[in-house]
């Protein structure tokens, strides 16, 4: 697809604008990869926002159900070390200090001891830090199962190869701490 086309179907958006702009702006600039990159960036900020709805609708914050997910994706019993818990999102210690302390305000989270070592602590999901973690990350299935419904049949399999395949050039290194991986 070159600067002066829309998609091959004929249609055009706003960064088929942006595009042909910069390609008539600098005359010879390979302006290719913007036709991927800012339509990728456009639908980052909205998948943003529809995780920010998700979570609010029960009730937590981005970074409260990065830890909550945290916990309930490791399994019955549902806890971590806080230190695992900084492995898996990402924040320093101190962080996820002041986390686990208004988690446990809320009631969503509860400290203990490790019945082999009491020194070692332990953070555990709640029955109600379950039940939110649940729903959120069911609501969020549903918004993004919708929003996949957009691609042709077999569409959502193929772009998770391809994305894959675009972040195999990533391996082993750390995401951005921005948001969480549900």
């Amino acid at each position: 697809m070159n600067a002066d086309q829309g998609s091959p179907s004929g249609h055009s958006d706003e960064v088929d604008l942006i595009v042909r702009a910069w390609s008539e702006e600098i005359p010879g600039l390979d302006v290719e990869p913007m036709h991927v990159f800012s339509r990728l960036h456009r639908l980052a900020r909205h998948v943003q926002d529809m995780r920010r709805d998700a979570f609010a609708e029960h009730g937590l914050a981005l970074w409260q159900f990065d830890v909550l997910a945290a916990l309930r994706r490791a399994g019955d019993p549902f806890e971590l070390t806080p230190g695992r818990l900084v492995t898996e999102t990402r924040v320093s210690s101190g962080t996820m200090t002041n986390r686990i302390d208004r988690l446990a305000e809320r009631g969503l989270v509860v400290r203990r001891g490790s019945p082999g070592d009491r020194r070692i602590v332990l953070v555990r999901l709640t029955d109600a830090g379950t039940a939110a973690v649940d729903g959120a990350v069911t609501d969020l299935v549903a918004r993004e199962r919708e929003l996949l419904e957009t691609l042709a049949a077999g569409g959502a399999d193929d772009l998770a190869e391809l994305l894959r395949s675009m972040l195999s050039r990533y391996a082993g290194t750390p995401t951005p701490a921005e948001e969480p991986d549900a």
